[in-house]
């Protein structure tokens, strides 16, 4: 299960250990909770941030039903929290989820936090690994890593080129995601990887 706050949070964070995990014949879910319209670039309509997150979930080989989109206001995701945990509690009980990929909870964006917050109350009895978004994250404990194929980062790199209108930020870029990659793979004497922090671990 992919807790994403935002349209490209859970791909900028875990996209790789997404395809590695559908590859491997995981059932993967993804929720994002909010579509970003209100920050949508001049030019574009505004639903422009869901049709490019269905598109980079489908290239990652996410299934339709298993995406689940909310339309709660960016930046406001705290004024909703508890309707977000009932609605948390509501997919849980609906969906057996092992694993649970979400921001850190010491995310300093609000949404982020928000989020994380209510995914460790609704998913108290599956483990929890925080993804990076380091542009987020002033600590980041990395104490766990998923290795990687030069194919999985190849797929997260081309799930985000389908986020047309967020482009121009640099944690886009191929040759970000592909340095960051390297570098969590030299940490865990693997040529790629994604790094996580734990939340907690169930065995």
């Amino acid at each position: 299960m992919i807790l994403a706050p935002h349209t490209d949070d859970g791909e900028l964070g875990c996209g790789a250990t997404i395809h590695r995990a559908i590859q491997e014949g995981a059932h993967v879910s993804y929720i994002a909770f909010s579509t970003v319209e209100e920050s949508v670039p001049e030019g574009y309509p505004k639903n422009q941030l869901e049709m490019e997150l269905r598109k980079a979930t489908s290239s990652l080989g996410i299934l339709e039903e298993n995406l689940i989109v909310f339309k709660y206001t960016v930046r406001k995701l705290n004024y909703v929290r508890q309707e977000i945990l009932e609605s948390l509690i509501k997919i849980r009980n609906e969906r057996k989820v092992d694993i649970v990929f979400m921001p850190v909870l010491d995310d300093i964006h609000q949404d982020h936090s928000t989020i994380a917050a209510e995914g460790l109350r609704a998913f108290k009895n599956s483990s929890i690994l925080g993804y990076e978004l380091m542009w987020n994250n002033i600590e980041f404990r990395t104490n766990a890593f998923i290795s990687l194929s030069e194919e999985n980062v190849k797929a997260k790199v081309e799930a985000l080129r389908c986020y047309e209108s967020q482009q121009m930020r640099p944690y886009m870029s191929k040759d970000f995601i592909e340095s960051l990659a390297t570098v969590r793979g030299v940490q865990c004497g693997k040529p790629l990887a994604e790094a996580f922090e734990i939340i907690r671990w169930i065995m």
